[in-house]
């Protein structure tokens, strides 16, 4: 990523834990007119779409379908309780063992892997999510942006640049040091900001929280829990504190208006527990999660027995150990029957044993039970191509794309199906698969390609003129 749409990106993140004016816990201010002065709403939805763009570009972001699945689906009805309906939520999942989460302009939510790793319930992972949703919901940006112009943007950007480059370095308080001091900021008067700020969030959230049917009591405990962890063992691990700044006061608050809920016992559910064993994996690498796995397993440290088979099975998979994993399947089914991600895993076995016909059957009959599992789509397409069964993929792809249709791997697949004996449908399927990663120069050049290409589609050819205006409209409003 360039260095101007890196500060973009890190400004904007840290923009959203920095408040405008403190406000009571009963004197919501009125945020329409002044945030939309601010800062619009449609310019707020183009900053998190490029920086969405960016971290993909930089590789930083996790492209799991069934990951990515499941946060939209938390974040979804956690958003749903915010009645916000001008807001379109997104969630995806930052590649980086720290424990931290923001929000982007826009409703776009990033999560840490390292945040579902230490996670111990899914109510705790849902508490953070609910706390960076209302700083959307609270047009914290637009907010600050009205009070502090942009030239203060761009001095938050450094800091929080600090910020980032410490979580990924092993000397964080060496660079948040460095960075305070070469611009000049009053750190201590940005916190005094951010608690109020951070303080509207925890109480919203937790209105959120409560009405999805999670306890509230889960936030200020996973936060008490991270701020116990701090003091004994003050890492960039616990990027959530450098950003999201906790003092006993605010916990206390928190304790506080918790317990004005009544208790509501929720149990994790098993794709909390799968997903967090899928990012370890992707998090630590197949042979530290494996030794993870002997040790846990061992010792009986684990949340979930079954989850803990489920990974080390992947992790196996993973290291090519195909016959292991397999080996591992009748007691991960023992322990999680036939959840859909088991029937994924088995699946992907088979299919890394070279036994496609077995795998296509499986993922299959798999998607007759859990027609929705866009995960399986996915594996069942791209098994139907790599078994050269090009005409039943199209099939499925169709069917997909009635369903998922702006599904960006699912026009690769579609591109892929078609490859050089139909360039008309190749390059229109490869402009969309670009069109939806938001990538509108190289979408352009697709669809230029296939409108060039020979083929007789009228409905198709009109389809890429109408979208070659749209970019244009796109590319020149864009700065």
């Amino acid at each position: 990523m360039t260095l101007r749409p890196r500060l973009v990106a890190l400004a904007t993140s840290l923009a959203l834990i920095w408040p405008a004016a403190p406000s009571t816990a009963h004197d919501l201010p009125n945020l329409g007119t002044v945030a939309e002065s601010a800062l619009p709403q449609a310019e707020e939805n183009r900053i998190g779409r490029d920086i969405l763009r960016s971290l993909r570009d930089d590789g930083d972001v996790i492209d799991d379908a069934e990951v990515g699945d499941y946060l939209a689906d938390l974040g979804g009805n956690l958003a749903a309780t915010a009645q916000a309906p001008l807001l379109r939520f997104s969630f995806f999942t930052v590649n980086d063992r720290s424990i931290n989460a923001f929000a982007l302009p826009g409703g776009v939510i990033g999560v840490h892997s390292g945040l579902l790793m230490v996670a111990q319930s899914e109510g705790e992972l849902a508490s953070v999510l609910a706390h960076e949703i209302a700083h959307v919901t609270q047009r914290h940006l637009a907010r600050m942006q009205e009070n502090q112009g942009k030239n203060q943007l761009w001095l938050l950007a450094a800091v929080l640049a600090g910020a980032l480059a410490a979580s990924r370095s092993s000397n964080g308080d060496a660079t948040f040091g460095a960075l305070n001091a070469g611009v000049g900021l009053s750190i201590s008067r940005q916190l005094a900001y951010s608690r109020d700020f951070e303080r509207e969030a925890d109480r919203l959230g937790m209105q959120y929280l409560a009405a999805a049917g999670f306890d509230p009591r889960a936030m200020p405990a996973f936060f008490e829990r991270l701020q116990q962890e701090q003091r004994h063992n003050d890492n960039n691990a616990l990027g959530f504190l450098r950003t999201h700044p906790l003092t006993g006061e605010r916990i206390s608050e928190g304790q506080g208006r918790a317990q004005s809920y009544p208790v509501k016992m929720r149990a994790n559910s098993t794709d909390f527990v799968l997903m967090r064993e899928k990012l370890r994996i992707v998090t630590l690498g197949a042979q530290d999660a494996l030794a993870y796995y002997q040790t846990a397993l061992a010792s009986g440290r684990y949340l979930n027995r079954g989850a803990a088979l489920y990974g080390q099975a992947r992790a196996l998979l993973a290291q090519g150990q195909t016959a292991a994993a397999q080996a591992l399947l009748p007691a991960v089914r023992q322990q999680l029957g036939s959840h859909p991600s088991v029937l994924l895993l088995e699946g992907d076995i088979q299919r890394a044993a070279a036994n496609l016909p077995a795998a296509i059957q499986t993922y299959h009959q798999a998607l007759q039970t859990w027609p929705a599992r866009r995960a399986l789509r996915l594996a069942e397409i791209d098994t139907l191509l790599q078994a050269g069964r090009s005409s039943d993929a199209r099939q499925a792809i169709d069917a997909a794309l009635l369903r998922y249709g702006d599904d960006a791997q699912l026009w690769r697949l579609s591109a892929r199906s078609y490859g050089e004996a139909d360039a008309l449908r190749y390059h229109a399927a490869l402009g969309n698969a670009f069109f939806f990663e938001q990538k509108f120069d190289s979408a352009r050049v697709q669809y230029q390609l296939a409108s060039r290409a020979r083929g007789e589609d009228f409905y198709l050819r009109s389809s890429i003129e109408a979208r070659l205006r749209e970019l244009d409209t796109l590319l020149k409003t864009s700065p």
